[in-house]
């Protein structure tokens, strides 16, 4: 159990500028792309700031319009600004073409040389970010960008141990970042071995640790919890500082139709999540860093219930598919509305 904490989350990462294909449209034949910004550590604070929690996102900006343009929409969403350094010359950039039916999406980034992709350790005074905090949340994107990010993220994690705080991970593993010397397998142990809480799903855990289910196939849209449990086992086992391990489960029937549930282990016990199906998704990007927001917002709001934690989760991220862009901009009752079993749709008057 966890004990009650307060309430502010620190978060470190990248945020983009998204530029997404219209109408699902193909790169090849859009002549305008839906321009936003997202970026998985963002994303989270988004989401928690819609729940109420005060969240301060860190990262590296570049001083012009669009540094400052970013800092604009994070404060929209009421998202803290206070501890972004400047630096560097450009904001990174990702394009998104969205899929359908047996058409997958496809992401193409834009981010080398990016502002953050520079950082270096004691560029963040991380005491002074961490005054006042509970929890501090990576993800596996952060350390794939470069080494100075790497190096940036793991002081960032020694610090925050040392200071007491919560401290969760997001595998998210990306091989078209893993570019600048190391593979993922090499650098994310020491920094896993911080945490208290692992997310992750089949492709990250198997990707990054060689550690895979053994029951279900996710190319064919069957997953099954129990087949999850030697998975969450095994992670902890390698971790054994780890508190709780989490795995969404996600079965993908096409681009526009997927079912999707989570389990939670706390070393003992197994706990699994009504299981959605997703039928007209409009926008799955951002899909996991809602249920990490989500996750984050009910182990703090109530410590000892994983099972309310675990389900408010998967119901934050389930409305997630409905949102276009990468935040999840909904309230606690619309998530709550969901795990009370109410999904019509119909129009609130």
């Amino acid at each position: 159990m966890f004990p009650v904490m307060k309430k502010k989350v620190i978060t470190f990462g990248e945020i983009m500028l998204r530029l997404a294909t219209p109408e699902r449209q193909r790169f090849t034949q859009t002549n305008c792309f839906n321009a936003t910004f997202g970026g998985g550590e963002a994303n989270v604070a988004v989401s928690l700031a819609n729940f109420g929690l005060s969240t301060e996102f860190i990262t590296r900006l570049p001083e012009n319009d669009f540094g400052q343009a970013v800092i604009m929409d994070l404060r929209k969403h009421n998202v803290g600004t206070n501890h972004i350094i400047n630096g560097g010359s450009r904001v990174g950039i990702y394009f998104l073409e969205t899929g359908a039916v047996s058409r997958p999406s496809k992401v193409i980034y834009d981010r080398a040389n990016s502002a953050i992709s520079e950082i270096k350790p004691g560029m963040i005074n991380w005491d002074e970010v961490f005054e006042g905090a509970s929890w501090f949340h990576w993800t596996g994107i952060t350390p794939a960008i470069s080494e100075g990010a790497a190096m940036v993220c793991l002081e960032a994690i020694k610090i925050s141990k040392q200071k007491g705080l919560t401290v969760s991970c997001d595998l998210n593993f990306r091989k078209n970042l893993w570019k600048w010397g190391k593979k993922a397998g090499e650098v994310m142990p020491d920094l896993v071995s911080g945490c208290d809480i692992i997310l992750g799903n089949e492709e990250d855990s198997d990707k990054v640790f060689g550690i895979r289910p053994e029951e279900g196939d996710v190319s064919k849209g069957v997953v099954t919890a129990e087949g999850y449990k030697s998975v969450c086992v095994k992670l902890m086992k390698k971790f054994p500082g780890a508190k709780k391990v989490i795995i969404t489960l996600r079965g993908s029937i096409n681009a526009d139709h997927n079912s999707w549930s989570g389990v939670l282990y706390d070393g003992i016990k197994l706990f699994e999540a009504p299981e959605y199906q997703i039928t007209h998704i409009v926008d799955r990007v951002g899909g996991g860093d809602s249920f990490m927001g989500g996750l984050i917002y009910g182990l703090i709001t109530w410590p000892g219930d994983d099972q309310k934690a675990l389900n408010f989760a998967v119901a934050a991220s389930c409305l997630k598919h409905t949102i276009h862009g990468d935040y999840n901009l909904v309230s606690v009752a619309e998530v709550e509305q969901l795990m009370k079993g109410d999904g019509s749709g119909r129009v609130i008057r």
